[in-house]
């Protein structure tokens, strides 16, 4: 579980934890209060990152310590009390029928009906951005933190995104990788204070813009060619038409010639910066796929912490962990 100043309920999401877990794996991302000298008393294995690092920092550790241990099976739940820990059997059980990837989601049913009509709204906007993105995933909940994954989706996922948008990247990774995924019904807590210091709204805009970035970047066609193809057409159509009526009338418009032009340019330009990102994407997801498949010599140590902070595993990672203490 990621963790950032959780010291109020960690505890309780351990607990809960171990009693379906072989071990609970906290990633303390900077945190400034008691949440590791807690989750280290509760005999949880903690990895400590020097400075916060942000949601998809920890999940980068996350994935890469799963691997570094030859987990079979890994869930992620969030640690600020929101999550059920008596959810997990209920995933991995889905997970068990041959699936690599199983979500929670609060849309399944009717009963997460408390959720505040904004947050639906707003989670309905940022599954339709993240399906654009490039998922080509049916799911009900694009956004949930509560997912379990299989031993060949925790070799699959590496993700770039630190920030909050890295739960919809790792969809378009499912997605690259042709994962197969199911969802189970979860319930969440929103009555639960201090769970979060960042306003709703705007957090949710942070997203939202993360993933358009995501798009940008993962489906440069989209997000460059077809605006492109809209200005191209809109620039003709002016361009007809003006010289349509110099021809009808004998009266040239200029301010509609000139701006037609600009936009038949613009548009031209545009679906040229498509293609060529295009080009320049897949020859880095090749790069990235190939580089996935060899094992970094110089990763550094991750150092786990138990009881009374004291030292009890070391091991080198194979892949490099930003920002975990040697």
């Amino acid at each position: 579980m990621p963790a950032y100043n959780e010291e109020a309920y960690i505890a309780k999401t351990i607990v809960g934890a171990q009693q379906h877990a072989d071990a609970v794996l906290v990633v303390d991302d900077g945190s400034k209060d008691d949440t590791v000298r807690i989750a280290g008393a509760l005999g949880a294995l903690v990895v400590q990152h020097e400075t916060n690092k942000g949601y998809g920092g920890a999940l980068q550790t996350i994935f890469c310590t799963a691997r570094d241990l030859g987990a079979e099976e890994l869930v992620i739940i969030d640690s600020d009390g929101q999550h059920n820990p008596g959810d997990i059997p209920r995933l991995l059980a889905e997970l068990r029928k041959g699936n690599d990837v199983v979500i929670g989601s609060r849309f399944i049913d009717d009963s997460n009906a408390e959720i505040p009509a904004y947050r639906k709204v707003g989670m309905k906007i940022l599954d339709t951005a993240t399906t654009i993105a490039g998922t080509n995933l049916t799911i009900t909940d694009s956004q949930s933190g509560f997912r379990a994954y299989g031993r060949k989706a925790i070799e699959a996922i590496r993700i770039s995104d630190e920030g909050m948008s890295a739960g919809s990247e790792i969809l378009i990774l499912i997605s690259d990788h042709r994962l197969n995924v199911a969802e189970v019904p979860i319930r969440v807590r929103y009555d639960i204070e201090g769970t979060s210091s960042e306003n709703p709204v705007s957090h949710g805009i942070e997203v939202l813009m993360n993933i358009v970035r995501l798009i940008s970047l993962r489906r440069p066609l989209v997000f460059f060619g077809i605006p492109g193809l809209v200005f191209t057409l809109f620039g003709l159509g002016a361009e007809l038409h003006t010289f349509s009526e110099y021809y009808r009338t004998a009266e040239f418009h200029y301010v509609l010639f000139t701006g037609g032009f600009s936009m038949l340019i613009l548009g031209l330009l545009l679906v040229a910066v498509g293609m060529i990102l295009y080009s320049l994407v897949q020859i880095i997801l090749q790069g990235q796929e190939s580089a996935g498949r060899v094992a970094s010599d110089s990763s550094p140590i991750v150092t786990f912490l138990h009881a009374e902070g004291s030292e009890v595993a070391e091991e080198r990672a194979p892949h490099p962990v930003e920002g975990v203490p040697e």
